[in-house]
């Protein structure tokens, strides 16, 4: 048996989350039985999508249970097994994030082959950001060479992988929002074509400015004003990926419904709900393709790393609110 702490959800949170609503408690875990695994984390990652999974709300993935540890993608090491096929010392993705053990049964992890490519990797550019970036372009989008395309919150994970690869899909013009402490990241190292600051001006008149032409393509991250101004300047015909609306997470009250809807009609455009499990299809070409630039160097990729299950809650809470720049993980 080991002894392992974890984060628990001690509460539904009302409004904004704080440091009352995630306790952490230390627990005692069993050796693995037949097909089950002990795994020791490596690190995790923290997600916005994890925020409304604390509601008891009706979404395609079941809330979190109060009483219960949270979930999240993680890599760990396998220090103890019941499951033939998957030794001590195998490297295994699964679900079972913020806790330093896990016992899982077989089915519940994934293998991780050796490669040149850091573990963290498969949290996020390998992983499941990874992922919803290149199906959201490419399946539901169905971004075509010389386009353009907006993507609101630029420097959080899904946006900065979504930019990148919708250059090296072709588009001819990419725009980002995002705070203004991290406008040269955006467009120094992700290479944006145009960024703003969303909080300097209207939405929709920075938008306006940047998307000469209109826009083609809206990958959205953020709802809210930023949905309004994407349906005020995309063209004909063009279409919006639906991925997050971070922009009301902690608040139950903002206004996420913008009031020109009548854009969607009189331009004919399309608004799609993006599930990154609807496309898990795509993931041995989608896998083929970004190691393929990673090895090139056309893809940039920045970690924000915490140390410890202590820093996860405040971490979180810091990644909510736009703290950090790139992927957060949590390192055990």
């Amino acid at each position: 048996m080991v002894t392992s702490q974890q984060v628990v959800l001690s509460r539904r949170p009302r409004g904004r989350l704080d440091s009352s609503m995630l306790d952490i408690e230390k627990v005692t875990i069993d050796e693995p039985s037949d097909n089950e695994v002990l795994v020791r984390n490596i690190v995790f990652s923290l997600d916005p999508y994890m925020r409304p999974r604390m509601d008891d709300e009706r979404s395609y993935i079941e809330p979190f249970a109060v009483g219960a540890p949270l979930q999240a993608g993680a890599v760990g090491e396998v220090v103890a097994s019941g499951a033939t096929d998957v030794p001590v010392g195998t490297h295994v993705l699964h679900m079972a994030g913020w806790r330093d053990y896990a016992l899982l049964p077989r089915n519940a992890v994934r293998r991780i082959e050796p490669s040149e490519h850091p573990l963290s990797y498969h949290l996020g550019v390998l992983g499941m950001p990874g992922l919803t970036a290149y199906a959201g372009l490419a399946a539901v989008a169905e971004l075509a060479p010389e386009e353009s395309i907006y993507i609101s919150s630029a420097a959080g994970t899904v946006g900065a992988l979504t930019g990148q690869m919708a250059k090296l899909m072709g588009a001819a013009r990419v725009i980002g929002s995002t705070s203004s402490t991290k406008i040269d990241y955006v467009r120094g190292e992700l290479g944006f074509d145009e960024v703003f600051d969303y909080r300097s001006a209207p939405v929709s008149d920075s938008l306006g400015r940047a998307a000469a032409g209109g826009i083609d393509v809206y990958f959205d991250n953020v709802g809210g004003d930023h949905f309004a101004a994407a349906l005020a300047h995309l063209n004909d015909f063009g279409r919006v990926v639906m991925c997050g609306t971070i922009s009301s997470y902690d608040d139950p009250d903002a206004k996420t419904v913008p009031g020109n809807l009548f854009n969607i009609v009189r331009k004919r455009l399309r608004v799609s709900g993006m599930y990154v499990n609807d496309h898990v299809g795509m993931a041995r070409q989608f896998n083929t393709d970004v190691t393929r630039w990673l090895d090139e160097g056309r893809l940039t990729v920045r970690e924000e790393v915490v140390r410890g299950i202590e820093s996860a809650p405040e971490a979180f809470f810091g990644l909510l609110r736009g703290d950090y720049t790139g992927k957060v993980l949590v390192e055990l």
